[in-house]
């Protein structure tokens, strides 16, 4: 296994304090990036091929570069450009932020300096979720600890260059975890996407330019700053470096975040989490959060990579692995799903507005054993005018899990139809009242 980057330290006492991390090499990569100038700063990450760890897996030094290099108003005066961190970790199945920010706030606050640094930010954000109250008050007193030691604010490390870092707290929405989204929150508004373009670098916050970036991502930029590009790049493949953090759950005898090489085999990631639990075999996975396409357990010798999880159909997204037994009912499990993104659509695009709830009527209706076959070619029909014709992927989102579903298991849903009910279920078994379950389209 590859050397440990980002979890080094994990559990050490004090491990979210600056003495702490301070002992260990912290803001040591800081020191020598300020000796760098931005274009070299940039052109590291760049060799590095580190990709955003949030879900869109874009390489993060090419979206550095976009940001402009002295931007100015209509009147020629100098635009302040921001730099923000989404904290926002909604995605059902992903919590390997929190464990960073909880153990690790300044390994974030330091790549968060470097990356300003690099693009000529004078202002940061972190947005983070609104549940988050434990690691928000953690980071804010790293934040403190940082400008107390002249880390941050005016003339940080005594050169002539202010970066000051602000907490800005959610409100519980899904969707605030898409960039455009956020930045609206950000501003005071409602947390809904933008039309792009423009695209965050020319207009984002408060209308100037902006660079958006994961808690994970950020934190992986001190060790490629300190121990060089060549090193990170060389633990992952030709287009994805380094390490990830995998937050496995479901079925597995030992869920937890795990830090591994980025193409870690899946197969071999369920064993190195000990295996499905009960010595049961896999169903299904769903290998990047909530979001991405399910695979069979037949699909599941694949590297976990972007570009190998893409032309296996699915997505590494958010790095939330899933892991779904035999003994489960993947109807129930897609309904489930369903619900919660009915529940999370922001509303403001009639096909994942409309779509969203319809599919969750249907699957919910279809695992009450009140479906129709009808039903599940209807289920292909609604997706297909839902996928790609909205502002954000949202609506796509929704899809991933609704096709996968229908496609790979189809002989379970016609299953609960032809029986009327869920076979899972005992014959007898008397479902809770639920509203959705004999609604009709």
């Amino acid at each position: 296994m590859a050397e440990l980057l980002l979890t080094k330290h994990n559990g050490a006492k004090d491990s979210h304090t600056l003495a702490f991390y301070k002992s260990v090499g912290g803001y040591a990569a800081l020191d020598h990036a300020l000796t760098m100038t931005p274009d070299a700063v940039i052109d590291e990450v760049k060799k590095s091929n580190l990709r955003g760890r949030g879900g869109a897996g874009f390489p993060t030094g090419m979206k550095w570069s976009f940001m402009p290099k002295n931007p100015v108003d209509a009147q020629g005066n100098p635009k302040p450009k921001y730099l923000v961190c989404n904290a926002d970790e909604g995605e059902p199945g992903t919590f390997k932020d929190r464990l960073l920010l909880t153990q690790h706030p300044h390994m974030l606050i330091e790549g968060m300096i470097i990356a300003a640094h690099a693009i000529g930010a004078s202002q940061g954000y972190i947005y983070i979720r609104g549940e988050f109250y434990h690691e928000t008050q953690i980071v804010k007193a790293a934040i403190k600890e940082a400008r107390a030691a002249g880390l941050l604010g005016k003339n940080v490390k005594g050169r002539h260059w202010n970066f000051d870092i602000e907490v800005y707290r959610g409100a519980g929405a899904y969707i605030c975890g898409e960039e455009t989204a956020l930045l609206s929150s950000l501003e005071g508004r409602r947390g809904e996407p933008r039309l792009k373009p423009p695209f965050p670098a020319q207009v984002g916050a408060f209308g100037m330019p902006s660079c958006v970036n994961n808690v994970e991502t950020f934190c992986a930029v001190p060790t490629i700053i300190k121990d060089g590009a060549a090193k990170f790049a060389a633990i992952g493949t030709e287009r994805s470096g380094g390490t990830r953090l995998f937050c496995v759950s479901g079925h597995v005898e030992k869920p937890g975040v795990y830090e591994l090489p980025i193409h870690m085999n899946l197969k071999d990631l369920i064993a190195h989490c000990g295996g499905v639990r009960g010595g049961r075999s896999v169903k299904a996975v769903i290998p990047g959060g909530a979001s991405a396409p399910m695979l069979r357990g037949d699909e599941i010798d694949v590297a976990m990579d972007f570009d190998s999880l893409a032309k296996a159909g699915t997505m590494a997204g958010s790095g939330g692995v899933i892991v779904i037994d035999d003994q489960t009912c993947i109807v129930e499990a897609a309904a489930r799903l369903l619900k919660f993104y009915e529940h999370e659509s922001c509303g403001q695009c009639s096909q994942c507005r409309e779509g969203s709830h319809w599919l969750a009527r249907m699957f919910n209706r279809i695992e009450a054993g009140q479906g129709t076959a009808a039903d599940l070619d209807k289920i292909a029909l609604i997706c297909g005018n839902m996928a790609g014709q909205t502002i954000c992927a949202f609506a796509d989102a929704v899809t991933g899990p609704a096709l996968s579903t229908i496609r790979k298991f189809r002989a379970e849903f016609e299953e609960h139809v032809r029986l009327g009910r869920c076979p899972s279920k005992p014959e007898h078994y008397v479902r809770p009242h639920d509203h959705h379950a004999s609604a009709r389209l």
